[in-house]
């Protein structure tokens, strides 16, 4: 069983602040997520969209934040232990012990839960149930892997545009097919990828894979036209993700519907419990990126003397420390 002072369950944006800070107040940190790469849902859904609410940042792209909050925290090496899922919360010696899916165990001093969402998984792609190959993805952690690619893009929110905006320039040709004819994603963006060699097909709906070990088209059925093979080495399948608490939900943590409730400090009804982000609840809670690096803090330093009574609750301005 591995010793840590905390545990942060979430790699996403106010995960990756809270793995910095902790190592700030001298706290030794794991950070678990289910998701293969940190970054939470802007890494698997909007990594190119271009943010503009974070302080200091005139604007950025998720990527470029989320690769600066990594950078940021590397400073006091956090561990990762990523495409793991935390399953079950006990205790001993009245600290908790986390259990991950892959049978590890962590004695924490505190766990902190920044899961934004919660767990969420991709939306199945139907036409690619029958197909055993390669070339079906869900999100695209590296866009230089579709350069010079035929890529078809399956959706029609703010995903699957921002799919097509960011590949247009890198791919040898972009397709985006979609049910309907109205499109869910902002109509901004929307309008930038009309304006690109970028096609759009609508009232249409992939039914089928072609390839042997490797896709290599895909079949459209337009509504009331005949099917037409789309050549395709790439399908992005941005349908869109189901988000649920999975195991948290059966910690016996307090919960408002799918997000834990935290007092001032952070804390839940759970001892040792904090969360930040996203998943939580309060009276005037506001779900902003910016909202959960103050509560990521706020957190980690009341962890802080919960770990060590001894410790003072604001440890002083990084200014001052170098």
């Amino acid at each position: 069983m591995r010793e840590v002072d905390v545990a942060i369950i979430g790699a996403g944006p106010t995960g990756l602040f809270a793995a910095y800070y902790a190592g700030f107040r001298g706290l030794s940190v794991a950070v678990v997520d289910a998701l293969p790469e940190p970054g939470g849902q802007v890494t698997a859904m909007y990594p190119e969209k271009v943010i503009y609410d974070v302080a200091g940042f005139p604007s950025i792209k998720g990527r470029e934040l989320v690769a600066n909050l990594v950078e940021q925290a590397a400073a006091f090496a956090p561990e990762y232990r990523l495409g793991v899922r935390a399953e079950k919360l006990s205790y001993l010696d009245e600290r908790p012990v986390l259990s991950l899916a892959d049978g590890a165990r962590l004695h924490c001093g505190a766990v902190l839960v920044t899961g934004g969402l919660g767990s969420f998984t991709p939306r199945p792609l139907p036409a690619a149930d029958a197909f055993t190959g390669t070339g079906v993805v869900y999100f695209v952690p590296h866009l230089a892997d579709l350069a010079g690619q035929d890529v078809l893009i399956v959706g029609g929110g703010d995903s699957a545009f921002d799919w097509a905006l960011a590949l247009q320039s890198l791919a040898r040709s972009v397709t985006l097919v979609h049910r309907r004819e109205r499109f869910r994603a902002h109509a901004a963006t929307v309008e930038r990828v009309r304006a690109l060699p970028v096609r759009i097909i609508v009232n249409a709906e992939l039914t089928r894979l072609t390839g042997d070990g490797a896709v290599t088209g895909a079949e459209i059925a337009v509504r009331g036209g005949a099917p037409e093979l789309v050549p395709a080495d790439t399908v992005v399948a941005a349908l869109g993700f189901t988000a649920d608490l999975g195991p948290l939900a059966e910690w016996g943590i307090a919960l408002d519907r799918r997000h834990i409730l935290v007092d001032s400090t952070m804390a839940t009804n759970l001892p040792r419990v904090f969360a930040a982000g996203d998943i939580t609840e309060y009276k005037g809670k506001v779900r902003l990126i910016a909202t959960g690096f103050g509560e990521a803090a706020t957190a980690v330093n009341n962890a802080a003397v919960t770990i060590d009574p001894a410790a003072h609750l604001f440890p002083g301005h990084s200014s001052d420390n170098g």
